[in-house]
């Protein structure tokens, strides 16, 4: 039974076994989930706590479970990209001034298009963590540097757009 609710949450409740692009489907999910968050003007601390925590919580259990998968970074795995689209998401989160949805939901959607064109195109070095880092922390880490870099060109598009 535990087990298959670590494959749950590992899966994101099944997003990962989806045919198309599992890692896409699972990063639209999360933005639109903190669309909604947003809406609802839940606590920023709180959001980061949880994705911390889910983090923390991923890592081991890819370990704990990587018989379960046919690789240690298997497509169905995609909580690795719920806590690397949520580092740019919550970036957009904590500068759009509230109540302005509109602006929340453009940079939502300009961190979605930045966070998978790294996650897909892994550069440097996101490539390095990606093929040598064969663990929990290391299937979770080449998102979260792929989230920092949406993070850079992001803080640079509202730089310009606030002072242009």
């Amino acid at each position: 039974m535990i087990k298959k609710i670590n494959i749950l949450i590992l899966s994101m409740f099944g997003l990962g076994y989806s045919n198309y692009a599992p890692g896409t489907v699972a990063s639209i999910v999360t933005c639109l989930s903190y669309i909604w968050f947003y809406n609802l003007q839940i606590d920023l601390v709180f959001l980061i706590l949880n994705v911390f925590l889910i983090f923390i919580f991923s890592a081991y259990s890819i370990d704990l479970f990587k018989d379960s998968f046919t690789q240690i970074d298997a497509k169905e795995i995609v909580i690795d990209e719920f806590i690397g689209q949520s580092i740019p998401v919550l970036t957009v989160y904590s500068l759009i001034e509230k109540n302005n949805l509109s602006h929340f939901i453009l940079f939502t959607f300009i961190s979605f298009i930045l966070f998978r064109i790294f996650d897909i195109l892994k550069p440097f070095p996101i490539n390095i963590i990606d093929r040598k880092m064969k663990n929990g922390f290391g299937v979770i880490l080449d998102d979260i540097v792929a989230g920092v870099y949406s993070v850079l060109i992001i803080l640079t598009l509202i730089f310009f757009i606030d002072y242009a």
